[in-house]
């Protein structure tokens, strides 16, 4: 797999053939296509990277044309284009926005666009508020669904974005074929911090309907263990940010917490159906979460309790066999205080 260095290597390529391109006497707008196949290739947990190499190398490679280039009676006229997003002129990024128009060549560009919602000049979010929804409504569903994922992976960091726009783009990804996407990709991914996305989709409530089907059949535990520990608490928690906790005022001295956030949802499924399949999933990432909602609910399954708690006692992992061990020793002690 490309490292980093080798990924850098070719988006300077792929930028300075579209420099070269637009600054060519016969086209003023540029061939992307070297450009677009390039980030096309690229994992947008790395985006503030290539952000940054992007907008620095376009405008080192296209200075570098006109200057070679420049006659004294040729006025050069550039249009705009989707690198003006980004460029490090405020007034060209609410022109550049203003000025999009169709489906986002790629995923990559389309979070380049959603990206301008925490942009430190208001005019650039208000432009960007304006333009995305129509943008989103014309590109491929499947590069909307990374492009969201980016975004929502790496929002709580954004400290100006509007709780509007989140709550806007939340309202987008509620779309049927979006919707649908998204809980494909709960499922399917084998890699990736997918619990995560899970919670931050959780704000609304496009995944109660199939929060079961999540738990079930999702590929990652953890995803599993996410989904069955909201339908055991009947509710979906995430992080909306941080705040700073003092652990001694006197040295100076703190840390910075996670700031939780909880939506109640409504479960259907009855708590014994529910520690029944977790009991028995595959991973004990699962099997533990299922033998710490028996202990707290330890009367519910009734003399099934002790056939459930015995399983866990002989379990191989460690976590879930001394849950196990401490329901049978609780069990024990209720059966000696009820004689």
């Amino acid at each position: 797999m490309k490292n980093l260095e080798e990924k850098s290597k070719e988006i300077e390529f792929a930028v300075k053939e579209f420099a070269s391109s637009i600054n060519s006497i016969t086209n003023s707008t540029g061939d992307m296509s070297s450009l677009v196949e390039a980030t096309s290739k690229l994992e947008l947990k790395n985006i503030d990277h290539y952000e940054r190499l992007i907008r620095d190398e376009f405008v080192n490679y296209s200075n570098l044309f006109m200057q070679s280039k420049w006659k004294f009676w040729v006025r050069p006229i550039k249009e705009l284009t989707w690198l003006d997003v980004i460029s490090s002129d405020g007034y060209k990024r609410e022109e550049g926005l203003y000025a999009l128009s169709g489906a986002a060549p790629n995923a990559f560009f389309l979070t380049l666009v959603i990206r301008r919602l925490n942009d430190w000049v208001p005019q650039v979010r208000e432009a960007a508020k304006e333009v995305i929804p129509s943008i989103i409504e014309k590109s491929k569903p499947e590069d909307v669904i990374e492009a969201l994922t980016a975004v929502f992976l790496n929002w709580d960091s954004w400290g100006k974005i509007a709780k509007a726009d989140r709550q806007m783009l939340l309202h987008i990804s509620s779309i049927e074929s979006l919707a649908v996407g998204f809980k494909s990709k709960l499922i399917s991914s084998i890699s990736g911090p997918m619990p995560s996305l899970f919670s931050q989709l959780g704000r609304i409530p496009i995944l109660d309907e199939c929060l079961n089907e999540i738990a079930n059949n999702a590929m990652q535990p953890h995803m599993r263990a996410k989904a069955f520990r909201s339908l055991f608490e009947k509710r979906i928690f995430w992080i909306v940010g941080q705040e700073w906790k003092w652990t001694d005022k006197v040295y100076n001295k703190g840390k910075l917490i996670p700031v939780i956030a909880e939506r109640k949802i409504s479960v259907k499924i009855p708590f014994s159906d529910l520690l029944n399949t977790s009991a028995f999933d595959r991973s004990s990432i699962v099997r533990q979460v299922s033998a710490e909602f028996l202990i707290r609910d330890i009367d519910s399954l009734g003399n099934q309790t002790r056939t459930i708690a015995e399983k866990f006692a002989a379990d191989k992992s460690n976590t879930v066999s001394e849950r196990g061990r401490f329901i049978l020793k609780k069990l024990d002690e209720m059966a000696l205080n009820n004689n």
